[in-house]
């Protein structure tokens, strides 16, 4: 997905008018693609996310041996990354959906009914009880040797200049398959670290990380206005 850009001699400006635009401007975020985010200093960024462990409920020894695997995937990382644990609200739009479409299908009146009542009921208590989840993930990233090399001050500069010029747009896209090359090769090694730990791990792709953006810059709009897929989205 790429953010929307008005180009022009020297620099890409927001669009007059536009709050959105005035918005993406001070995002660190230039585009989405290839399941990667792609940031304006040239860095690619993986996400993977994870299933969770109910660690108190192990014996000591597989509490132990948990402990050892990740002493070790810690160990053997030569690189950072960031652990990011996110709770919302339970959304479940999409299951309540689907079984309403399969009452609305049964030619049985009594049972078209039930289902239709206990859609109306979970959804009360989902809203009402206020039921949180918890969703893990694990970002693995990999910068440009020029990105990794900045000082305090230039890293500060650059926050303070957060337009996203045409020369960087362009160095971006010469970079981008050889940093995408090696940033899934890391995504590799942290994967296997972490299944290691017995964890299920699975990498964002597009769609998904558009998603997720999506509801993390906008929590509360999110959790009423569903995003399209993205045969139905203008990614202009």
């Amino acid at each position: 997905m790429a953010f929307p850009v008005q180009n022009n001699d020297q620099t890409v400006h927001q669009r007059k008018g536009s709050a959105a635009a005035s918005t993406q401007l001070y995002l660190p975020v230039a585009e989405i693609k290839d399941d990667v985010v792609v940031l304006k200093n040239g860095g690619l960024r993986a996400i993977l996310k994870t299933s969770s462990i109910n660690f108190n409920l192990k014996s000591e020894e597989e509490q132990n041996a948990i402990i050892y695997a990740y002493q070790g995937f810690l160990n053997s990382l030569e690189y950072p990354i960031q652990i990011i644990v996110r709770s919302r609200k339970l959304d479940i739009d999409k299951y309540i959906d689907g079984v309403r479409q399969l009452g609305e299908k049964n030619v049985n009146e009594l049972m078209r009914q039930q289902t239709l009542e206990y859609c109306e009921y979970v959804q009360k208590l989902v809203e009402y009880a206020d039921i949180m989840e918890k969703t893990f993930y694990v970002i693995v990233p990999y910068d440009p040797f020029r990105a990794q090399n900045l000082n305090i001050f230039q890293k500060f500069f650059q926050r303070l200049q957060p337009q996203d010029s045409i020369d960087s747009i362009k160095r971006r896209h010469h970079e981008f398959n050889e940093l995408h090359q090696r940033l899934m090769e890391r995504v590799s090694r942290v994967r296997t670290g972490l299944e290691g730990c017995n964890l299920r791990v699975a990498q964002l792709n597009t769609q998904q990380l558009i998603e997720l953006l999506y509801q993390l810059y906008n929590p509360l709009t999110s959790y009423n206005e569903k995003l399209a897929g993205l045969n139905q989205m203008d990614l202009k």
